[in-house]
C-alpha cells in the first residue's frame, strides 16, 4: 500500500510540474501531461517482463500507430473501410511483433503504445489528413515527453517494490 501511495505521490506532482512548466515556457504540453505521464507509469509499473521489454513493445507499437496513420493519409481512402483497414493492420502489426518476440515484448505494451498516438492524435489527424507529417510530429514529441515523465517518475519508486521480477508462475 504504502508504495502505491508513493508511486501516486511522485506522480502526481510529476504531472502538476509538467503542466505548471509548461504553461511557464509556452510548450503546450497541458492536453496530453495527464495522459502521457499515466501511461508511462503503466509501462514502469506492471510488473510483466523487463522494464527494457515493455518499452520496447510501447515504442514499437507507438511506431506501428504512426505507419497506420501515414498509410492512412498516403495509401487509403479517408472513409470508414479506410479507416477499418488501416486499424485492422495496426493490430495485427503489433500481434505478429509479438509473435517474432517470442514472448519478449508483450502484447499489451505494443497495444498500449498504439493506443497512447491514437488517443491523443486522432481528432487532429481528422481535421487535416494531408498535414500527417506536420501535426504528428507536434503529437509525438509532447506525448512522449509526458510519457517519459511518467515512466521516470514511477520507476523512482518501483525498486522499491519487489514484483519486478515476478514471473507467471510466482503471480
Amino acid at each position: 500500500m504504502r508504495v502505491n501511495l508513493l508511486s501516486g505521490l511522485l506522480l502526481a506532482t510529476a504531472a502538476v510540474l509538467v503542466v505548471w512548466s509548461s504553461a511557464t515556457l509556452g510548450l503546450e504540453l497541458e492536453s496530453v501531461a495527464l495522459l502521457g505521464a499515466a501511461l508511462g507509469a503503466v509501462v514502469a509499473l506492471v510488473p510483466d517482463r523487463t522494464a527494457p521489454m515493455r518499452l520496447a513493445g510501447f515504442g514499437a507499437g507507438f511506431v506501428i500507430a504512426w505507419v497506420g496513420y501515414a498509410a492512412r493519409a498516403l495509401l487509403l481512402p479517408d472513409t470508414s473501410g479506410g479507416r477499418a483497414v488501416a486499424a485492422f493492420l495496426v493490430v495485427m502489426a503489433c500481434a505478429v511483433v509479438a509473435a517474432v518476440a517470442r514472448g519478449r515484448v508483450p502484447l499489451w505494451s505494443l497495444l498500449l503504445g498504439t493506443a497512447a498516438l491514437s488517443g491523443s492524435y486522432e481528432l487532429t489527424y481528422s481535421e487535416a489528413p494531408s498535414q500527417m507529417i506536420d501535426t504528428s510530429m507536434t503529437a509525438v514529441t509532447t506525448l512522449l515527453f509526458t510519457i517519459g515523465v511518467g515512466f521516470l517518475a514511477a520507476s523512482l519508486i518501483r525498486p522499491l517494490d519487489d514484483s519486478e521480477g515476478m514471473t507467471e508462475a510466482g503471480r
